[in-house]
């Protein structure tokens, strides 16, 4: 196994191993697994993502503003690998054999505001709101004045007309784009930042070493959680309850196999 080792002074080395697909179906499996064995939370903190999105799209509606709800709904999920960090304490705890339970699950939650991993919120905050003023550019640019006051006339105008089309097309690049280099940079660092607490900068930088030196395999599990993850939107954002402490999971286990530290 191809192996690439970061250091960084006094912190762990922290070695990048070489994936392939193999790993990412393993991760998915492992990640199915423990949501299998620990639902009520996992269910749990589905539900606060869920019901965070839905309680933005309801606001939206509210403050007659329904086109925001298209490009909010589709960059919702940019903020997952964040609220999932509850998600990867269930699968520490359990890898590591330590007891599980809420009070030692939310007491870690929240321990992570006077840690690194409070830092990558501002990046991933910072990135999703990129998306939002670029999405209000794009409109500006390409549709002008003729934004429409309801969500079924928004749509109709992105999906039958030609600006709409040009609109729909470059936005959906610019969100692959600004998807990929968030996943890039949080995949592994998140739950990194979680196990060992490193500077977040050396976080990100060895998560975009993993991707860059296994994009095969990384870039598949980016795809296939972004699947899932619109998938998940389309029930009311129910589906959410499931994909993001699957993915959560997941990812904790891709991780594992990812980054090792040598004795």
């Amino acid at each position: 196994m191809d192996q690439h080792i970061i250091r960084d002074g006094s912190l762990p080395k922290f070695r990048i191993n070489r994936l392939t697909l193999q790993d990412v179906v393993a991760s998915f499996a492992d990640g199915w697994r423990d949501f299998r064995s620990y639902p009520v939370y996992g269910l749990f903190f589905g539900a606060i993502y869920a019901l965070g999105g839905l309680f933005i799209a309801v606001m939206l509606a509210y403050y007659h503003l329904p086109w925001m709800i298209i490009p909010v709904a589709i960059g919702f999920p940019l903020v997952g690998p964040f609220v999932a960090v509850g998600i990867y304490e269930i699968s520490r705890r359990h890898q590591a054999g330590e007891p599980i339970g809420w009070k030692a699950v939310l007491a870690e939650v929240f321990r992570q505001r006077e840690r690194q991993l409070s830092w990558m919120a501002f990046v991933v905050l910072f990135i999703f709101w990129i998306w939002i003023y670029q999405v209000r550019l794009l409109m500006a640019l390409l549709l002008g004045f003729r934004i429409p006051a309801t969500l079924d006339a928004f749509a109709n105008l992105v999906l039958y007309t030609p600006e709409g089309l040009t609109f729909l097309a470059i936005g959906t690049v610019v969100g692959a784009v600004l998807a990929t280099i968030l996943f890039t940079a949080t995949v592994i660092s998140m739950p990194l930042l979680l196990d060992h607490d490193p500077d977040f900068v050396t976080a990100m930088l060895t998560s975009m070493r993993t991707v860059m030196e296994n994009p095969l395999p990384m870039l598949t599990f980016g795809f296939v959680i972004a699947v899932a993850a619109f998938l998940a939107l389309l029930p009311v954002f129910a589906g959410l309850l499931v994909v993001l402490p699957v993915a959560g999971h997941a990812t904790w286990h891709l991780y594992r196999r990812a980054i090792s530290i040598p004795a």
